[in-house]
């Protein structure tokens, strides 16, 4: 089995590391991640100059762009024999509910689903997580369940692990998105000449956390796995459409 790993959190992120010690224990592994931090980045492509990949003495491959950047790199560019599937994380911090639209682990796993593999997001929920070693294991137990139950090649699971010692983890939960409140307003502050600037405000708490939710998973002491699908069309509301259209 051939594995593209990849992150947000940059090439000399622990979750990375982590990561990548417990999957090529079962499997053969190919790390390529941004060269420093790109969390939120989303789903964005550099497009306007070249990107460069170079060797970390880790063995990893460090890019100078976003998460999506690296795996479309990897996998279009760098890998042959191609993988088998994508993983992305171990993030810092959890992907809950309307994280996924931000979140730069995610994106990386959606672009091994848009080129054709399988895909999983693993994230560790907590401002300060600890327990990268739960998350790790977690993923091993989800590879192999997906070996013995192979999902679908436009699988994309999105994943998140309550930040506690593995032995004090509940179990699994699928699980659907929940959304938070908005976000706190822009701080506004001053640069040192006396420039305004703006730090984009913290994440809003979770409005839709109960029963089925990610977030009451986690809440729980539940791994969350939630199934991701790519399309954003709002189905229902094609047929409303048309006749608002043609009124």
């Amino acid at each position: 089995m051939r594995i593209l790993i990849s992150n947000d959190d940059g090439y000399l992120a622990a979750g990375l590391a982590a990561l990548n010690a417990a999957v090529s224990s079962i499997a053969e592994t190919f790390v390529i991640a941004p060269d420093r931090n790109r969390s939120g980045a989303s789903n964005s492509l550099t497009l306007t100059r070249p990107l460069r990949v170079s060797t970390a003495p880790s063995g990893f491959h460090r890019l100078d762009g976003t998460p999506t950047d690296c795996v479309h790199v990897g996998l279009t560019g760098l890998m042959d024999p191609e993988p088998d599937m994508v993983i992305a994380g171990i993030n810092h911090g959890a992907n809950l509910g309307d994280d996924v639209l931000y979140s730069g682990t995610v994106a990386a796993a959606m672009e091994g689903r848009y080129l054709g593999f399988p895909a999983v997001a693993i994230s560790l929920a907590g401002s300060n997580a600890q327990h990268f070693d739960s998350a790790a294991r977690t993923a091993l137990q989800v590879l192999e369940r997906m070996q013995e139950h192979p999902l679908p090649r436009d699988s994309i699971l999105n994943i998140n692990v309550p930040d506690l010692p593995f032995e004090s983890i509940k179990g699994f939960r699928a699980t659907r998105l929940g959304c938070r409140h908005k976000s706190d307003p822009v701080i506004r502050s001053q640069d040192p000449t006396g420039r305004e600037i703006y730090w984009v405000g913290p994440a809003g708490e979770g409005q839709d956390c109960g029963e089925g939710t990610d977030f009451l998973a986690i809440e729980q002491g539940y791994v969350s796995v939630t199934p991701l699908q790519i399309d954003l069309t709002r189905h229902g509301q094609l047929e409303q459409i048309q006749s608002w259209l043609t009124a």
